[in-house]
């Protein structure tokens, strides 16, 4: 049949068939289905994902290769795969394509760039005050398209999000170690591990999956570009489980009632001490007009990742970065260690050379390794947050002091040239940074386990009412909505909620 004869059947002309052919032109649904009919084929086997057959998928991924930034620069004129094309030489090219990406996924950066990337970045948050319009806006958008009304974002209302956009969510005991996530893009689904990873819930990886593809992410160029999207990403999940409606009107009016504090929203949201804790830096400084510094340290004051907008000076190397270095031993985030609780929130001002800070840590149980969560701001706003009429207090000359570089003299007279440490060893510092457009993850263990999941849902038929099934193609099971089991499924171009039935 030609595209002529096709076109006398359903009312279109060839050229219109043909930019559908080769993807250059969506169809609208009624088109689909006159299609459909025409040629004799349910609906589902148009709009399936997978190539018909392997001299297709070889003409795909060439046409993808060819689009791909590292093939463009070769400067080659577009090879059109025509049926004169062997299948051998498609083969060829997509191979060679294939490893000149791979050529090009070098080690993302040198430790000495990474530094800088994220000193960079760091630099731009400040800027800012910690504040993205545009990510605010994308979450709200999202959620508004869910039906969200306010409160703490429900699993069923997230998994509604998510359908909406055109996923599915499945959990599994098999993720692969080096991602939290992973999406088949090509059956439209997000992967979690069934257990939570460290603080990061299973709400937060879905929201963060999320984001990335709301948000127009790309392969990562270079490593600054991947540190980037995983600061955007993050944020989108952060504004999705406390969106900015509902959690400024709730911080200004903790302000009001001199009683700001983290732990309420880590209870009014049901998220992590640690992801509140940022999501305050988000909104306080553009909405309440509070600077403020976050810290998160180990226990010996190892720096793993940092922000400030309010003038405090943190411990860095020549290129500004700051991660790895160690925070003052008089600074709340170590103290909080040698607490009476450290899993309650902690209250200390501090006397630094850059001014006076009052400062709240706690030890996030959740985190890796029990790590330290600090939230500070200058001492003329402490009289907006709880816990301000503690009475600890501590000086900090750091970091360019010596209050915690060198001990005191006494001590040093007693015990210099009479210790002889044994250190840990510190192999890590040797190791060169993962290749890869995303670094450390592991693609032989992503795609091994893309292969075996690729065929373990069979598409499900159902209908709204009990009667029957009509135009479904794309139904899936999901998580549990709220107190009921729920099904989503792709129908009439939209998809919708149903409560589940036997199929």
């Amino acid at each position: 049949m030609t595209l002529a004869d096709l076109g006398e059947r359903v009312g279109r002309t060839p050229s219109v068939l043909s930019l559908i052919e080769n993807g250059r032109r969506e169809p609208r649904l009624s088109l689909v289905e006159q299609l459909a009919a025409a040629l004799s084929v349910p609906v589902s086997e148009l709009l399936k994902k997978q190539p018909p057959n392997r001299r297709a998928q070889l003409e795909i991924a060439l046409d993808h290769a060819q689009r791909d930034p590292s093939y463009r620069a070769l400067g080659l004129p577009q090879l059109r795969a025509g049926a004169r094309v062997p299948t051998d030489v498609l083969e060829h090219l997509v191979a060679l394509a294939a490893e000149l990406r791979a050529q090009r996924s070098k080690p993302t950066a040198t430790p000495e760039e990474a530094r800088e990337a994220n000193a960079a970045l760091r630099a731009s948050m400040r800027t800012r005050g910690n504040y993205f319009a545009d990510i605010e806006e994308a979450a709200a958008q999202a959620l508004r398209r869910a039906g969200y009304s306010g409160g703490a974002l429900s699993q069923g209302m997230l998994t509604s999000v998510v359908a909406r956009h055109g996923f599915t969510v499945r959990f599994v005991p098999d993720l692969p170690r080096t991602v939290r996530s992973l999406t088949d893009l090509r059956a439209h689904r997000i992967y979690v591990s069934q257990e939570s990873v460290g603080g990061h819930s299973p709400r937060t990886i879905v929201s963060q999956a999320l984001g990335h593809f709301l948000l127009g992410h790309d392969t990562p160029r270079d490593f600054a570009d991947f540190l980037r999207q995983r600061v955007e990403s993050n944020y989108f999940a952060a504004a999705m489980l406390m969106p900015e409606s509902s959690a400024v009107p709730f911080l200004r009016s903790a302000m009001d009632a001199r009683d700001l504090a983290v732990e309420d929203l880590v209870d009014v949201f049901s998220v992590s001490y640690e992801q509140a804790a940022h999501r305050v830096t988000n909104l306080i400084t553009h909405h309440l007009g509070v600077p403020c510094h976050f810290v998160k340290n180990d226990s010996s004051g190892i720096i793993y990742k940092a922000y400030e907008n309010d003038g405090i000076a943190f411990p860095a190397d020549v290129s500004g970065a700051i991660e790895g270095q160690r925070v003052c031993r008089q600074w709340s985030g170590r103290q909080v260690f040698s607490a009476a609780d450290r899993y309650s929130p902690f209250y200390q001002y501090s006397d630094t050379p850059a001014g006076t800070y009052f400062c709240v840590a706690q030890v996030d149980p959740r985190a890796d390794r029990g790590s330290a969560i600090t939230l500070g701001v200058p001492f003329d706003h402490s009289r907006w947050f709880r816990g301000r009429e503690t009475r600890v207090r501590t000086r900090s000359q750091c970091p360019d002091g010596e209050c915690c570089q060198r001990a005191p003299l006494a001590l040093a007279e007693r015990w210099e040239g009479n210790a002889w440490p044994s250190a840990r060893a510190h192999s890590h510092i040797l190791s060169a940074l993962p290749v890869g457009a995303f670094p450390g993850v592991d693609d032989v263990d992503v795609y091994e386990f893309l292969d075996r999941h690729s065929g373990d849902l069979t598409p499900l038929r159902f209908s709204p009412s009990a009667g029957g099934v009509r135009g479904c193609n794309a139904g899936v099971r999901v998580a549990a909505c709220g107190e009921m089991e729920c099904e989503f499924c792709w129908n009439a171009g939209h998809f919708r909620h149903y409560r589940r039935y036997h199929v």
